[in-house]
């Protein structure tokens, strides 16, 4: 505010109404962005979808393609659309979503950029589970061991956050990410320990550890659909707090924030999502990390869009890398865990590069 004078009388300036109205215009023209973004990278994961189904190993064309979905017949092409290709797409897809709204989470949670599944010892947990089915019960079934991978990543992370909490200063990023450090080690000797003993556990563990959504009929598909739904719900509530939570915790707790329900919260999601996600797919690495990085850059630092714009270009990043696969090495095929390491790697390099993308 200031003051003018002149013969003799003083008047005083409104107020900045301009710069107001500009602050307003940034917000709107924020939001705007970040809903063109959320709708592009819908678009881009519709797209792949189609290039999932459209493209694999055996080349098909248009028209076989289109029988193969809305008038199938029992011929090669069908059977190759219907029973293989479906079920890996919608398999990529789920996981995919899955593993990046949890690695949005992940960092938040622990205030760690380069998290993921490993650094909670979810993974670890999960491959424990599935050595233990084969090892000790017998199990011999894909049905049988996914269920155990799922049991064991969630002992996994009720765990960590268990220990986490019990600690002096409760569950904090720190704690959460030296509980899961120990967790990861813990299981991963457990794991090495039975695999020593028996061999179909270890020809098993190798196959389901390079990650792969190949095989996975959709029966098993719909069967984890309930948790993932679950976890997803759950993450998209623990946003706004995860959002509070991000300007630190004593200013969190004057907003109102229940800090260690938040957290509670935010690890059952993340058990959830990457529990179901690993047992189906085995230890998927850089979906939530590159998903979660480049959300970020697109919509800055808020929670809401971040998880759900990792989402989408998780199950974007899985589909694509899935497809790429089944290309490159015809009439074989390269697993896409492999082709994510290969995506992935250049991709997160590129990000730590530019010091932005990383900060949280």
């Amino acid at each position: 505010m200031t003051e003018r004078r002149g013969e003799g009388i003083v008047t005083e300036a409104l107020p900045a109404r301009p710069v107001q109205r500009d602050i307003r215009q940034v917000a709107s023209e924020r939001a705007r962005s970040r809903r063109l973004w959320t709708v592009g990278l819908a678009g881009a994961l519709l797209l792949a979808v189609v290039l999932s189904i459209a493209f694999g190993a055996e080349p098909l064309g248009p028209g076989q393609v289109w029988h193969g979905l809305w008038s199938p017949s029992g011929r090669e092409g069908d059977v190759i659309v219907r029973s293989l290709r479906m079920p890996r797409t919608v398999t990529a897809l789920v996981a995919g979503l899955a593993l990046g709204a949890a690695g949005a989470l992940m960092q938040g949670h622990t205030r760690n950029p380069i998290a993921d599944p490993v650094v909670l010892g979810i993974s670890a947990g999960a491959g424990a589970g599935v050595v233990a089915s084969l090892f000790l019960v017998g199990v011999s079934s894909l049905y049988g061991y996914v269920w155990f991978g799922f049991l064991g990543a969630a002992l996994a992370g009720t765990a960590v956050y268990t220990v986490g909490a019990l600690t002096r200063g409760g569950a904090t990023p720190v704690t959460l990410a030296l509980a899961g450090a120990a967790a990861h080690a813990l299981f991963t000797a457990l794991t090495a320990g039975m695999v020593l003993f028996d061999r179909q556990a270890l020809e098993t563990y190798r196959f389901w550890t390079v990650g792969s959504v190949s095989g996975q009929p959709l029966g098993l598909v719909a069967d984890a659909l309930p948790f993932i739904a679950a976890g997803l719900v759950l993450a998209a509530l623990n946003t706004p707090g995860l959002n509070a939570l991000s300007l630190g915790e004593d200013v969190a707790r004057m907003l109102g924030v229940r800090i260690g329900l938040n957290r509670a919260v935010g690890m059952a999601a993340i058990t959830l999502l990457t529990g179901t996600a690993v047992a189906l797919c085995g230890p998927i690495g850089f979906v939530g990390l590159v998903g979660t990085h480049i959300a970020r850059h697109l919509s800055g630092p808020d929670y809401r869009w971040i998880t759900a714009q990792a989402a989408l270009i998780g199950a974007a990043l899985m589909l694509v890398a899935d497809t790429l696969g089944r290309l490159v090495a015809r009439p074989g095929e390269l697993q896409v865990g492999i082709m994510l390491a290969l995506i992935g790697a250049p991709v997160f390099i590129h990000l730590v590069r530019r010091r932005q993308a990383v900060r949280i």
